[in-house]
C-alpha cells in the first residue's frame, strides 16, 4: 500500500458520514410538515435553492417552479424589499403576512436562519412558515365581539 492510498482510505469514513449527514438533513427537511424554503445568499435576488412538500402544499407552487426564482416572488407579492430587510434585520422571528399561489393571503409567523460556510461568511438561508391564519382570524373574531359587548 503506498502513502497515497493511506489518506484517501482514512478519510472515506469521513465522507461516507458527511455524505450519510446531508441524506438525513434533506430526508428530514422533506419530512417536515412546516414550508421551508432555502435561499442562496451568494446571488443578490438571493434565489430559492430548495423547498420541501409542505412548501408546495401551502404556497401552491411545485419545487420546480420556486427553484431559482426568488422568495418575494413566491410569498409576498413582488416584494423583494420585504425579504431583504427581513434578511438584514437581527429578528429572526417575525410575524408578516404572505400570499399563496392563487391569491389567498396567509399570516404566517417567519423564523430565519442563516447557514453559514467553512470561511464564516452566510451561504444559505432556512425560511421556515407557520401559519397563523387561523389564529388571526379567531383574534379578529375576538376583537370584534368585544367591541360589540362595549357597545352594548
Amino acid at each position: 500500500m503506498s502513502s497515497i492510498d493511506s489518506p484517501r482510505r482514512d478519510a472515506s469514513p469521513a465522507l461516507s458520514r458527511l455524505l450519510a449527514d446531508c441524506v438525513m438533513a434533506r430526508g428530514a427537511l422533506g419530512a417536515c410538515g412546516f414550508p421551508i424554503a432555502i435561499l442562496d445568499d451568494s446571488a443578490t435576488h438571493r434565489p430559492v435553492t430548495y423547498v420541501n412538500a409542505a412548501f408546495e402544499a401551502f404556497f401552491g407552487c411545485r419545487a420546480d417552479e420556486a427553484v431559482g426564482r426568488s422568495l418575494g416572488s413566491l410569498a409576498f407579492r413582488g416584494d423583494e424589499a420585504l425579504v431583504h430587510r427581513m434578511l438584514a434585520e437581527s429578528t429572526p422571528r417575525r410575524t408578516v403576512k404572505a400570499w399563496t399561489r392563487e391569491g389567498a393571503q396567509r399570516h404566517v409567523e417567519l423564523t430565519l436562519s442563516a447557514v453559514r460556510g467553512a470561511e464564516g461568511a452566510i451561504a444559505h438561508w432556512v425560511v421556515a412558515f407557520s401559519d397563523r391564519t387561523e389564529l388571526e382570524r379567531l383574534r379578529a373574531e375576538l376583537e370584534s365581539l368585544r367591541t360589540l359587548a362595549a357597545a352594548a
